[in-house]
């Protein structure tokens, strides 16, 4: 069963056993405040023996009472402070209660890529009791509820902030305070935590119940310094920040592709190319080694990637193709031939791909990319101004642009033209993504550099799914055709024939829009 998504947004405070809530009422914007209702909850929080997923703050666990039990996974927040400072926002997915040691394939695919295959257990019990105060605007809109909570935490097992065993019935107590939105506005937190503290409490010291169970022991950071970025910026730490950015959201639609969720495979490969790209460029800030291994691991799981989802462009393409034709059995057959062929290698390579990311060799890659982003292996020169190597690194990578088009404007017509237009499209894409670290230190130059490349990449990629399609569409024709299905065969060639042309003109008239710009770079 799909997990339901939602996004928390709270913030939380540490209130001593006499503090008193105070007259909620007399928020801006708050005209009542419900009566108090107070719930018995008890919550088992699951980890793997390390506890990795409190040391990156995503919470799983399984809660019994109140009005929303069930298991919940709340995945990293976007802020990386940890200290209270700011209302945390967090998608928070939900999965009904189900069996109790048993946690649902809906949310355990969301965690395999931090987990990695270590097994998850039972690390750690939560009793709460919860006073709920909602707070409710003149037009009787719920704005948030204020949490006032009486926590008793039980370690299961592992170890405490010390590294001493801690098993079975080592217990701690404390009372919060958390004031959570529901369809109220983040202005609300700055007064209502102006009461809170009048009352008596004080910015919570911990992310989340989890976190303090455990003990700050479990709590790392995670992401790029921000000091790391900026117009002042090393050469390294442009690729750092950028590289970042792009493994985040590698991880984050792991999840998705293990699910099979739309787009999943799209934004999980558009996230292994940009940092292919990124390496590629700056390759000579860093040791040759260890960059080597990466790029060709990141080159392995893309081509796992792009199997299923070529599969499911061709598909997705060719079925509009073939909804224009006339109907009839020829068209029934030719539809029935694309959709076996496309379907069969759509699923095989999915299968492939879901058994690579099982893999051993998939987790020691993503092992990889955060050591390189945490300890990356640079060179002396790596300390060189940021900017002034980004803007090297986009006119070379514009350079090898002008150099692929020449190539392609004095290729045979034909399978050679066609791949060195192919040719083309990979280039733009690799100067788009250099472009975009760029951005990071040049600021709207890179940008623009970055849309003229993407127009001509997307240009180029209408023309490759065309090619693609034909020599499908071309291979799967028989001289045993019945001469309707032949018929059906001939006008999807013509039609991807139709989209070449187009296609090609079009990344013309991109190429002359943008000449000027590509050839002045960002410099």
């Amino acid at each position: 069963m799909k997990a339901s998504e939602g996004l928390e947004v709270e913030k939380k405070y540490d209130a001593g056993d006499d503090a008193v809530v105070p007259p909620l009422h007399d928020l801006p914007g708050v005209a009542r405040v419900g009566e108090p209702h107070t719930a018995l909850l008890e919550a088992v929080y699951f980890d793997t023996a390390k506890h990795t997923l409190a040391s990156r703050r995503i919470t799983l666990r399984r809660r019994t009472g109140g009005t929303d039990a069930g298991w919940h996974l709340k995945l990293p927040p976007e802020s990386s402070a940890s200290t209270g400072a700011e209302p945390q926002e967090r998608r928070e997915l939900h999965a009904p209660l189900g069996q109790p040691g048993v946690v649902p394939d809906s949310l355990l695919a969301r965690v395999q890529a931090y987990v990695r295959g270590a097994e998850v257990a039972p690390v750690v019990r939560l009793r709460t009791e919860r006073t709920t105060h909602a707070l409710y605007g003149g037009d009787g809109v719920h704005l948030a509820d204020l949490a006032d909570d009486r926590v008793t935490a039980e370690r299961l097992h592992g170890q405490d902030v010390s590294g001493e065993a801690a098993g079975e019935g080592h217990k701690q107590q404390w009372r919060e305070w958390e004031l959570e939105l529901v369809h109220g506005e983040p202005e609300l937190f700055a007064p209502a935590e102006q009461l809170l503290l009048a009352a008596g409490a004080r910015p919570a010291g911990h992310a989340s119940k989890l976190a303090k169970a455990l003990g700050t022991s479990a709590s790392r950071e995670e992401g790029t310094p921000a000091l790391l970025s900026g117009k002042k910026a090393p050469a390294a730490a442009v690729v750092t920040v950028y590289v970042a950015s792009q493994i985040e959201q590698l991880l984050a639609q792991d999840g998705a592709v293990r699910l099979e969720e739309p787009e999943g495979v799209h934004d999980m490969r558009s996230a292994t190319r940009r940092i292919r790209s990124g390496l590629a460029a700056y390759r000579k800030l860093y040791r040759a080694v260890p960059v080597r291994r990466l790029r060709d691991e990141l080159k392995w799981l893309g081509r796992l990637l792009g199997e299923p989802r070529d599969a499911e462009v061709l598909l997705g393409l060719l079925r509009g193709h073939m909804d224009s034709l006339p109907p009839g059995e020829g068209t029934d057959a030719a539809r029935a031939r694309v959709e076996r062929q496309t379907g069969a290698t759509f699923d095989a390579g999915y299968q492939r791909l879901q058994e690579a990311l099982q893999s051993k060799r998939y987790f020691r890659l993503l092992d990889s990319l955060e050591d390189f982003r945490d300890n990356p292996p640079v060179r002396a020169q790596a300390v060189a101004p940021g900017q002034r190597v980004a803007a090297k690194a986009v006119d070379k990578a514009a350079k090898r642009l002008r150099r692929s088009h020449k190539a392609a404007a004095h290729a045979r017509r034909g399978t050679d033209h066609e791949n060195a237009l192919h040719q083309v499209r990979k280039d733009a894409k690799r100067l788009r993504h250099v472009a975009e670290s760029a951005a990071l230190v040049k600021g709207k130059r890179a940008g623009k550099v970055a849309k003229a490349a993407h127009r001509q990449q997307k240009t180029l990629g209408d023309y490759h799914d065309a090619v693609l399609a034909r020599d499908l569409v071309a291979g799967l024709r028989s001289d045993r055709d019945p001469a309707a299905t032949a018929e059906a065969y001939g006008a999807l060639q013509k039609r991807q024939e139709e989209l070449m042309a187009a296609a090609e003109s079009k990344y013309g008239k991109a190429r002359k829009k943008s000449r000027d710009l590509l050839r002045r770079g960002v410099i």
